[in-house]
């Protein structure tokens, strides 16, 4: 039986920190879709957590994102990390 959900890897910046894990966004749906509707917080699981510098700070299997923080996000599988 399907979900109806897609896992999605992505990349989120925010003023401090860098975060990349999965999202679920609806089968089908576009990640700016997702994070246009998307409500004060974003579900983020086997997140990553890095500061700006790549020091790791946290791994956890779920953490919320305050949207309103969020400066860019991207699919995991787009970005060229330097």
């Amino acid at each position: 039986m399907s979900t109806g959900e897609d896992k999605i890897k992505v990349i989120i910046l925010t003023g401090h920190y860098r975060i990349k894990g999965e999202i679920a966004l609806a089968t089908g749906a576009r990640l700016t879709d997702f994070i246009v509707e998307a409500k004060a917080f974003i579900a983020v699981t086997d997140a990553e957590i890095t500061d700006h510098n790549g020091r790791l700070i946290l791994t956890t299997s779920f953490t919320n994102i305050r949207r309103e923080r969020i400066e860019a996000i991207m699919p995991a599988e787009l970005a060229i990390m330097a």
